[in-house]
């Protein structure tokens, strides 16, 4: 029985994997990567975060196309080719892949695909196609992600019931779908399809979508979706799905009103679910919580003093740069250089339209836990550039500590918000206060300006809106 040796063993080859496989190799550890999948990259690359990102793109020019008449410039109607998208997807995904797998080569990490097995608490069986290979290691790094909640209820064994890694391959443009859930994968989702001409109705429990942005950012999606979907409903629960012929029933109850209906395809976007089964973790001292993540402290490691946990796995907001970042925190420790998960600024995008973003604290947060905040705002209808895209439906707020003025919060929804949250993150972690922002001279005409503009509404001057100067 060969058995490989190695000071690093990374389990799961997604971003959080792949990034903490490759800087504990740039620090000179000996590194294996091990990865089930026969594409690097992780959910994200393969079915998740890029993926619903470029047919985000490619399907919104469908809609700029109608919005464009009123500019002068109009358009024959579009013609799709679904082959030819998923082609064109495909085609990205494999060159981000391939590149991740050239980056590993490079920097000497040795990739196993396989499926990793504890047989203890430094010791991984892997299950590949040529049989099993073993190895023994100093440190172990897991980073296996999550796979998307299907609850039995919604489980019929029927290809028209979609999770987000279905609905991301279109194999049809189905008339009437449904989404059940009004997060940021259902959002997204329903935006690509109503945009491809499915008619979408969203239901959501709660009473509102995008439960985590404050409600005057979730506003301009509210109403897009409202103008663009067939429908959303709010408080709403689906109770019970069958299938009839080929059409998938549904059946939803809000206010003690039942309401049965029949769709082409439904999309369950309810969550995410740890990928912590059938790892072997009863073989080591890892734990697991209630909900099956595992338990980690502030240095990302777990109960067992071999292994670190990392990304979806340890639970948490689940993010792809949360990964990468918690990946640099578990390498450090490993290295001898004590590093903590603590005040680490983690900004949220919903590439949604038009997008929202906001990192640090949110205006609701403050409320609900009793923090005193001054809000500075800035409407996107006074921003020239904003006007140029035709998207003046957007607005930039700053959550401010009122006796400091510095820089708590920073939200923002409208065109490219993803693009512009970062200096929002730069702004919080290097305890940059609203005079900071508005001294920073930010190029004309760009969004970016909005930001400037919102820290010098709060004192007062902003050149592009009227706001009553402060009692001093």
């Amino acid at each position: 029985m060969e058995i490989i040796k190695t000071e690093v063993v990374v389990i799961g080859a997604g971003p959080g994997g792949y990034a903490a496989a490759f800087y504990a190799a740039d620090l000179g550890k000996k590194v294996i990567l091990i990865e089930k999948d026969k594409n690097l990259g992780g959910v994200c690359l393969n079915r998740g975060c890029i993926p619903s990102k470029a047919l985000l793109h490619a399907t919104k020019m469908i809609h700029e196309t109608k919005e464009s008449a009123h500019r002068g410039i109009t358009f024959e109607a579009p013609k799709m080719d679904l082959e030819k998208l998923r082609t064109w997807k495909n085609s990205i995904l494999a060159k981000l892949s391939g590149g991740v797998a050239q980056l590993a080569k490079a920097r000497g990490v040795e990739v196993i695909a396989g499926r990793a097995h504890f047989e203890g608490s430094q010791k991984l069986r892997i299950e590949t196609e040529n049989g099993q290979r073993f190895v023994e290691y100093d440190k172990a790094i897991i980073a296996v992600g999550s796979k998307p909640a299907m609850p039995k209820v919604f489980d019929l064994g029927n290809p028209r019931v979609m999770t987000s890694t279905e609905a991301l391959e279109v194999e049809e443009v189905p008339e009437d779908l449904l989404v059940i859930g009004g997060g940021y994968i259902g959002m997204e989702l329903g935006t690509v399809y109503s945009n491809l001409g499915s008619k979408v109705v969203v239901i959501e429990a709660l009473d509102s979508i995008l439960a985590g942005a404050d409600p005057d950012l979730a506003r301009p999606v509210v109403k897009f979706a409202e103008k663009h979907f067939k429908e959303v409903r709010y408080q709403t629960k689906v109770t019970k799905m069958a299938t009839k012929g080929k059409k998938i029933q549904v059946i939803s109850e809000k206010d003690g009103k039942t309401t049965e209906e029949l769709y082409d395809r439904v999309l369950v976007s309810v969550g995410r679910t740890p990928n912590s089964q059938d790892l072997g973790l009863e073989s080591t001292k890892v734990e697991k919580d209630d909900k099956g993540f595992i338990k980690v402290n502030a240095k990302q490691e777990t109960t067992d003093p071999a292994i670190y946990a990392i990304g979806d796995i340890a639970g948490g907001v689940m993010l792809a740069h949360k990964a990468s970042k918690e990946a640099r925190i578990a390498v450090e420790n490993i290295v001898g250089e004590e590093r903590l998960n603590e005040n680490i600024i983690i900004p949220a995008v919903v590439f949604t339209d038009p997008e929202v973003a906001w990192c640090g604290l949110t205006e609701a947060e403050a409320k609900a836990k009793g923090i005193e905040v001054k809000v500075a705002k800035f409407p996107w209808a006074a921003s020239g550039r904003a006007l140029t895209y035709d998207r003046t439906d957007g607005l930039t707020k700053l959550i401010l500590e009122p006796e400091t003025d510095r820089v708590l919060g920073v939200g923002i929804v409208g065109h490219g918000a993803g693009e512009l949250i970062a200096e929002g993150v730069l702004a919080i972690e290097m305890g940059a206060n609203a005079r900071d922002l508005a001294e920073c001279v930010h190029p004309h005409p760009t969004l970016s300006e909005t930001i400037m503009e919102a820290a010098e509404a709060f004192y007062g001057h902003a050149t592009h809106v009227y706001t009553r100067k402060p009692k001093v």
